[in-house]
Parts: structure tokens; sequence; C-alpha cells
């Protein structure tokens, strides 16, 4: 099935077996290495989170994005969430993605569809790592080189599988979360 369903923390297998380029992926509310806010887990709101990427290489038609946390399922990673189909020209993708299917997708990504997390659901679903236990949440953004216009509903596997080969380029951000009990949580 090819290295690129082995990790996606790792190069993926880019356009005719080059390493993608890199580039960057922020979010206004989160960053690398550090808590993610309550809100983006169902300790709170669990809206999916805001994204932001720059630097995308020449040549993107079209942006994946998947959420998972290598310290989880069995055998890990366990995936929170699947975005595909973004456009090439989108910057970002905005918090709050409808969890429902049928509501539109917001109009600066129209076209976009969700994969099937861990669960089964075509949505995003935010960290629950054990009490006391803090996990990375990865958030790989992938730019690739056509516009593959994927089926609704693919997992992890399958989307690795359809955007081999057609990577050109890759960006990371991977913040922290640690539930905690509900007494402790600011109001």
């Amino acid at each position: 099935m090819g290295a690129a369903l082995l990790l996606t923390g790792a190069a993926v297998t880019g356009l005719r077996g080059q390493a993608p380029t890199t580039f960057i992926v922020e979010s206004p509310t989160m960053t690398t290495g550090r808590f993610m806010p309550r809100d983006y887990s169902p300790d709170g709101r669990n809206l999916s989170p805001p994204l932001t990427w720059s630097g995308l290489p020449a040549g993107t038609r079209q942006v994946a994005v998947i959420s998972q946390d290598f310290g989880a399922g069995r055998p890990p990673p366990w995936v929170h969430w699947i975005i595909y189909n973004i456009p090439g020209d989108a910057g970002g993708l905005p918090e709050g993605i409808p969890f429902d299917p049928d509501h539109p997708m917001p109009a600066e990504i129209a076209g976009a569809v969700q994969g099937n997390n861990g669960w089964g659901l075509p949505a995003y679903r935010g960290p629950a790592p054990p009490l006391g236990s803090v996990h990375n949440y990865h958030f790989a953004v992938f730019a690739l080189d056509e516009a593959l216009d994927l089926p609704p509903g693919l997992d992890r596997g399958e989307l690795l599988l359809a955007i081999e080969g057609h990577v050109i380029g890759q960006g990371d951000m991977v913040p922290l979360y640690e539930r905690q009990p509900m007494n402790q949580f600011p109001r």
C-alpha cells in the first residue's frame, strides 16, 4: 500500500518519488508544542480549530488535512479529523467546520469534504486523552498537484493511498492537550 500509509509525520511519497516541499502551518489559536484551547475538545465546544497555511508550492491544486494522535489507537494513530478537496487557493480552514455533512462548507473552502475519523464519523472530534495524560495532536496538511475530487467518507488509509504520488508539499502543526477535572478549568 506504500510508504504513505505508514506515517504522515514522516516523508510522504511525492510527485515522481520526490520529497515534498515544506510549508508553514499555523493557527490563530494554537501553537506547536503548546496546549490547545479546551473549545477544540469534547471538554469544551468540540469545534474544529482554525488553521492557516502559507508557502504552498507552485502548482498546488488541492489541499488535504489529517489530524491524528500517534499516542492512541490500536494500532496508532487515532484519527480525529480528515478534510480534503480543499481548493488550492484556500489560505486555511475557518473554525467550526460543520459537523453535519448536509450543511454546506464555508464559501472559502467550497467543495471540501470530510473523511471518516477514528469513530467512523465524517467530522472533527477533538482530543479526549485519559485524565493526566498529555497527548500530541498532529495536524498534517498536504499540498496536491491535482484536483482529485475524492468522494466524502474516506478513512486515513484510503486518503493516503489516493494522494500518494500527488503530494508536492507538506506542513505540520502539533499542539498538545491534557484533560483536567472539570473543577480545574477556568470559567
